[in-house]
């Protein structure tokens, strides 16, 4: 159930950033591939999603730092503690989501974004909108995933 509501903070938290960025402009696969104009789509997109992380993995430092949860009933208390650790574990996946991020805006700096790091083709427009992290064609993570259930099958 946490993975579920952790996934579903990811995407509206991306959908926040795109909501904020939003304009006169969206990629369209009319345009040649990973033009400057796509690539600057990607990077402002990527830095106001991690710009909106940040801000609120600052909001949850900030209720930890204004003291213990002082819940006098004790069911109460454990179910406070529960969502604590629902939360602490939701921003240490958006931690991790971060270097993801940083990633991605080097492989724009670097002009690999927006290509396979397997097959080196491109991975699609469709695809980077919905998940501006990836790193692999669909075809190359559906690979990629099998091995790993394989390796972890043995």
């Amino acid at each position: 159930m946490a993975s579920i509501s952790t996934a579903i903070d990811d995407i509206d938290v991306l959908a926040k950033a795109r909501r904020n960025i939003a304009g006169d402009y969206f990629p369209s696969p009319d345009e040649e591939y990973m033009s400057p104009r796509q690539l600057e789509y990607f990077r402002t997109l990527l830095q106001e999603w991690k710009r909106s992380i940040l801000a609120a993995s600052k909001d949850t430092l900030q209720q930890l730092q204004d003291g213990p949860m002082r819940e006098p009933d004790l069911n109460d208390r454990a179910s406070s503690e529960t969502d604590w650790g629902i939360e602490l574990r939701t921003r240490d996946r958006q931690r991790k989501l971060i270097a993801k991020i940083d990633s991605a805006l080097r492989r724009i700096d670097e002009g690999e974004y927006g290509y396979c790091e397997v097959t080196g083709e491109p991975i699609g427009l469709g695809r980077l909108v919905a998940r501006p992290i990836a790193t692999m064609t669909v075809e190359a993570q559906e690979a990629h995933e099998r091995r790993e259930k394989i390796s972890r099958d043995d």
